[in-house]
């Protein structure tokens, strides 16, 4: 993905699907203990699963750190609209 010249970078790092640390975080949308709604320089990322919760965040550098048990991690890319306006209405109720 470019913009204007500038590649977009996003690394997402888990360790024993207990730690992730992820960079290019642009916003925290919405988090509670079993989903978190990411908007990164690669779209919206959700994170879903167990106790999780944010054991570091600097918006600053664009990096976020999350603790808990992970289940699942997915993009809502504009391809998949319906999808994501089914998350975005149960978010957003």
């Amino acid at each position: 993905m470019v913009e204007q010249g500038k590649v977009k970078r996003q690394e997402v790092k888990m360790l024993n699907r207990k730690l992730l640390e992820i960079s290019g975080v642009l916003n925290v949308e919405s988090f509670d203990s079993e989903e978190f709604l990411l908007e990164t320089e690669c779209g919206f990322l959700t994170i879903k699963g167990q106790n999780l919760h944010i054991k570091n965040l600097s918006l600053e550098q664009g990096l976020v750190a999350i603790e808990g048990l992970v289940h699942a991690l997915a993009y809502l890319d504009s391809g998949t609209q319906g999808k994501s306006k089914g998350l975005f209405g149960k978010l957003f109720k």
